[in-house]
């Protein structure tokens, strides 16, 4: 059997005891130091434990590289900062692989996973990751003219495409069928199988930069179609967390930076319609020559929504900010993965305020992307040393239960699910 914990990565807490001592706090973390892992039973449950939410900190570490790299001021030393990131996030996004897949074929859960409530909302976070990889590749290789760089994002962008379609087409048809979910207990997670389309579409913009001919259109219009897609659904996720938040109010301490996961759509559609806008022009007049004007029409369009969503995203990075400081200052916010939600949505506001400076020329959107990057890389250092070092004792990595699921097929089920034990409830 394995301890009962939170369902949710977000919900993992961390509870560490004040010691009263230097002396004290010097012989704790030595004995951290020499005991890896001492919260868990057995070094096994290391992999027990592994939930699909590692990939945020993928994510968060790829943005990080993505922000520096383009940084508004160029500062030479920052390219070479950004590529070691970059080399950092492709070996974590390999190792979260290896331990998720074998967890998965070990211990043959991942049906567990994907039927429970929470944690399968994290599967969205594998091709996020790799889409962010996909970009560090293209932005960092180009300059290098490397010949087989072309071919090779192009097939991770193809895998990428494929899982996020997955992502978005299956998890959230399980939610309305087989997952039961309280509306106070509704967190912004919800979001996280829709937004890889948005992700991915902006990756193909990526890709498409790098392209040329048919293969830069259909990549182009692929990646208006998984825009579309990804932001109609979104949007209307957007609006019913919101209900949420005015009716039952903030989230828990725990779960408060979940608030920040609305800037994520917002930030990165945003950004990507305005990359594609690029690419529209630069690839359709040739590829469609019977709508020649087509390119530039996008291009235009892309401005001009994406300073409208980037405008819409103002609000909720300002409501984030606000319930982390309220909460703050309500009590001590304990650390768990969920933190890292602070990184990738908010780095998403940034590379879109980024993009509207290269557009317009505007030095307030300059100065604008790189108060918030210098922001984002300082809670990244804060949150990546937390996670080592809580990852290091097996705090991270307590096993869950997940197999003891109530499903609801049909309406029947639904009616007579109060009717069941609490024992039999997720």
């Amino acid at each position: 059997m394995y301890p009962s914990l939170a369902t949710d990565y977000s919900e993992v807490t961390l509870n560490v005891s004040r010691v009263s001592t230097r002396h004290t706090r010097l012989d704790v973390i030595k004995s951290h130091i020499q005991r890896p892992m001492q919260k868990l039973d057995t070094r096994r449950d290391a992999v027990r434990g592994f939930s699909p939410a590692w990939f945020t900190a993928s994510m968060g570490t790829g943005m990080v590289c993505m922000l520096l790299y383009g940084f508004p001021y160029d500062w030479a030393p920052l390219r070479y900062i950004s590529m070691g990131i970059a080399l950092l996030n492709l070996l974590m996004f390999v190792i979260f692989l290896v331990l998720f897949v074998w967890r998965i074929v070990q211990y043959r859960d991942f049906h567990h996973i994907l039927l429970h409530p929470q944690m399968s909302m994290s599967l969205g976070t594998i091709p996020m990751a790799l889409c962010t990889i996909i970009n560090s590749l293209v932005r960092i290789l180009e300059p290098y003219e490397v010949s087989c760089m072309p071919m090779l994002v192009l097939v991770l962008w193809c895998i990428g495409v494929v899982f996020s379609v997955l992502s978005f087409l299956i998890i959230p048809f399980l939610v309305t069928s087989h997952q039961n979910h309280a509306f106070e207990k509704v967190n912004a997670s919800l979001l996280l199988p829709v937004v890889p389309t948005v992700v991915a579409a902006t990756a193909g913009a990526f890709v498409a930069s790098v392209s040329n001919g048919s293969t830069a259109t259909t990549v182009v219009l692929i990646s208006y179609m998984l825009w579309a897609m990804g932001v109609g659904i979104a949007m209307m996720l957007v609006t019913f967390y919101l209900t949420r938040l005015i009716i039952y109010k903030l989230p828990p301490k725990e779960t408060i930076a979940s608030t920040f996961i609305p800037v994520g759509p917002l930030g990165q559609s945003s950004y990507g319609i305005q990359l594609l806008g690029i690419q529209a022009k630069r690839v359709l007049p040739d590829s469609l020559p019977q709508i020649s004007y087509l390119g530039d029409v996008l291009h235009s369009m892309g401005f001009f929504l994406g300073i409208l969503i980037w405008a819409l995203a103002i609000w909720w990075l300002t409501h984030g900010i606000y319930a982390v400081i309220y909460t703050r200052f309500c009590g001590r916010v304990p650390f768990n993965l969920g933190w890292w939600a602070l990184i990738f949505p908010t780095g998403t506001f940034a590379s879109s305020s980024g993009e509207l400076w290269t557009i317009t020329g505007y030095s307030f959107f300059g100065v604008l992307t790189a108060i918030v990057t210098v922001g984002i890389v300082i809670l990244w250092i804060v949150v990546i040393v937390n996670t080592i070092c809580y990852a290091w004792t097996g705090e991270l990595l307590k096993p869950i239960n997940i197999k003891h699921l109530e499903l609801h097929t049909d309406a029947e089920d639904s009616i007579e699910s109060d009717k069941l034990t609490p024992e039999l409830r997720v």
